[in-house]
């Protein structure tokens, strides 16, 4: 019930109130409204409550109650009405203490922001000069030097003679097929770097084979014996220089593999630059990827039955036949067998072809020495495979003697070696032998027929594929020839590694071998290079790799870079040498000169 009603109700009997007392009872409602909106709830409750139920503890309320009653007791007497001040009742709030309990504390932290400061500053200064002489006026002619009719009476006097020669030398054919090179040459061989690795010196380690990658700016060599030493136990290296390399240190090389056991030959992927093949003197094949040195070794052969017995001289890659992109490793070892490999599954090399060297199966065009008794297998030392036909092969063995072979052979090997695939007997032909064991082979890449072969009895031989005698042989005084090659841009160039020859140099090769050929004592080693278009007997040019009695183990030319070859030594070191553009750059009639000196004694 509102203040006015209660008002009302109280006041009903008094019909006639003067215009004063409604003011006066109007500001006590407005007072009265204040004091119940302070209530709160108490006069919420008054309100809806009779009036004689109101709360006894509102003191105000009933001396309301109480004045209304008298008034209504005196009929026509309207009680006075007075203000009083009301009590103030409240309710404490549950709201907040709930939400209080409720709450939860949350926080986070950024990590610390990171700043940093650069500058930089760029200077810029150019500095040009250029001098002119004094023009000479285009009118001014210099005076006359020479007294003229002296001149003209001795043009008259020659003419007919000079007009007779030229009219010679017009139907002379003496300058037929010569061009003019107008190229500075340059006359000498110079020494680019001298590289080495000392922990591998240190043990008194030989630089056994190098080789170039297929972008010509890598060269790698590897680590092992080929004299006297405990094989089995020695520990070598593989190691790699990147000669691009800014700040080259020629002492500490960018790749250094460490291998269980003496590398003896070594071959660079032709499409990847980072794979590399080597051959153990174990008879196990490994390739590395030198780009991930923490763990080098891609795929490996493993010391199973289909491994080779004895040292590995030469590692060939060799595409395989229906796809040209992939690649296969050939290895060629003094057991008498050449192997190819092929990668499958993870780090495993698994054999997929196989040949075997028997003494009775080698074809008897002509007369080669005795084999020893009991010896049935021929060990094989070198190999170069034809630049025309890629299933034609050289193999190089310990007998001295070079056979001419085939991948395409199909006539079953005797041999009593056991392996997972059929071996094949290769040899199709062989050659009139050297002194001693042949080291190395090379097949021309400019003539289909023509190879080289470099041997202990200190002698170059260049065959024919066509007859079993050399076309010429090449007397290299006494030293034994460890290494030959062609070049990859001349062809009537080649080089040959050579050095001191001893019975411990031998001892590479099987006993029953080494102990038939006598020690020799020679000079220092030395790189000759040969150009059979100025002289078939002596080398052209002559560079002492080594100033004591160390030999020349291995040579390779780099066929992108061609100007530079690679040489390694008894001292473990690797030379690269720069050529002169003499070697570099052919001349004239050069291939018709190969082809000449082919057929000539191919008659």
């Amino acid at each position: 019930m509102s203040w006015r009603s209660l008002t009302n109700l109280k006041t009903a009997p008094v019909a006639s109130r003067p215009q004063s007392s409604a003011l006066e009872a109007r500001g006590r409602r407005s007072r009265w409204s204040a004091t119940a909106r302070e209530g709160g709830a108490v006069a919420m409750a008054t309100r809806a409550q009779p009036w004689p139920l109101c709360s006894a503890g509102s003191a105000g309320a009933v001396a309301l109650a109480t004045s209304g009653a008298a008034s209504a007791e005196g009929l026509g007497r309207p009680g006075p009405l007075r203000d009083e001040t009301l009590g103030v009742a409240s309710v404490p709030s549950q709201w907040r203490g709930v939400q209080g309990i409720r709450g939860e504390t949350k926080s986070c932290q950024t990590a610390s922001i990171a700043t940093a400061e650069a500058c930089v500053q760029t200077q810029k200064h150019a500095d040009a000069e250029v001098q002119t002489e004094a023009p000479v006026p285009a009118g001014v002619l210099p005076g006359s030097q020479h007294d003229s009719p002296r001149l003209a009476a001795f043009l008259r006097r020659v003419e007919a003679m000079v007009i007779r020669e030229l009219s010679k030398n017009w139907h002379s054919h003496a300058f037929d097929g010569f061009e003019v090179n107008w190229t500075e040459q340059q006359q000498t061989v110079t020494c680019l770097h001298t590289l080495g690795y000392p922990p591998a010196q240190g043990q008194g380690l030989h630089v056994t084979s190098v080789s170039w990658n297929t972008t010509g700016s890598v060269v790698a060599c590897a680590y092992g014996r080929l004299d006297d030493g405990d094989w089995s136990t020695l520990r070598s290296f593989v190691c790699a220089w990147n000669l691009d390399r800014r700040g080259l240190n020629p002492r500490q090389p960018s790749v250094v593999v460490e291998v269980p056991s003496a590398v003896m030959s070594l071959a660079f992927h032709p499409t990847q630059p980072s794979h590399i093949a080597g051959g153990l003197y174990s008879g196990e094949v490994l390739v590395w990827d030198m780009s991930r040195p923490e763990d080098p070794v891609l795929w490996r052969t493993g010391l199973t039955d289909d491994t080779h017995t004895d040292p590995v001289y030469q590692v060939v890659w060799l595409p395989e036949r229906h796809h040209s992109h992939r690649f296969q490793v050939l290895s060629v070892a003094a057991d008498g067998k050449v192997l190819l490999w092929q990668a499958v599954g993870a780090a495993q090399l698994q054999l997929t072809q196989g040949f075997a060297l028997a003494v009775q199966q080698l074809p008897r065009n002509t007369q080669l020495r005795k084999p020893h008794r009991g010896e049935t297998e021929v060990g094989a030392t070198a190999v170069a495979f034809s630049s025309f036909d890629p299933s034609l092969f050289v193999l190089g063995t310990e007998g001295g003697f070079p056979l001419k072979c085939s991948l395409a052979a199909e006539e079953a090997a005797l041999t009593r070696t056991p392996a997972s695939v059929p071996l094949r007997a290769p040899a199709q032909f062989t050659f009139s032998p050297h002194g001693g064991p042949v080291y190395s082979v090379s097949c021309s890449p400019f003539h289909r027929n023509l190879f080289l072969s470099a041997g202990t009895d200190g002698h170059v031989h260049l065959y024919s594929l066509l007859q079993a005698q050399p076309l010429t042989s090449l007397q290299l005084s006494h030293k034994y020839l460890f290494a030959v090659r062609w070049s990859p841009v001349r062809p009537l160039v080649f080089a040959a590694a050579s050095g001191q020859g001893a019975q411990g140099t031998l001892k590479r090769l099987r006993p029953l071998l080494w102990a038939s050929y006598p020690p020799i004592s020679l000079l220092e080693g030395d790189v000759q290079l040969f150009d059979l278009q100025k002289s078939s007997q002596k080398p052209t040019v002559l560079i002492k790799q080594t100033q004591d009695e160390s030999p020349v183990y291995c040579l390779e030319f780099n066929r992108q870079q061609t100007q530079l070859l690679a040489a390694g030594d008894a001292k473990g070191t690797v030379k690269v040498w720069q050529l002169s553009t003499e070697f570099t750059e052919q001349g004239p009639r050069e291939t018709e000169d190969l082809d000449q000196l082919a057929a000539e004694v191919a008659i």
